[in-house]
């Protein structure tokens, strides 16, 4: 997925998964990853997200636990 990339795959994800999870604009990322010793400019940041965002959505919406019509007696009180 991450082919051809400068960057290791967790560094891309974790920067991808810092913007969209947090809703951090790019130019944080891009301090706490300087922070971190990696340098990484903020349009980088921008483009991983609009490459690998969809691909983020669709893992958190595929982990995500359904609601359901049924309820346990402990989560009413």
């Amino acid at each position: 997925m991450y082919f051809r990339h400068q960057f290791p795959g967790e560094i891309i994800s974790y920067c991808v998964w810092l913007y969209y999870t947090f809703s951090l604009i790019s130019r944080d990322i891009e301090k706490m990853m300087l922070y971190r010793g990696i340098k990484v400019t903020c349009e980088t940041i921008r483009e991983w997200c609009q490459k690998f965002g969809q691909q983020y959505a669709n893992q958190v919406r595929h982990k995500r636990s359904y609601v359901t019509d049924k309820w346990n007696l402990d989560e009413r009180y």
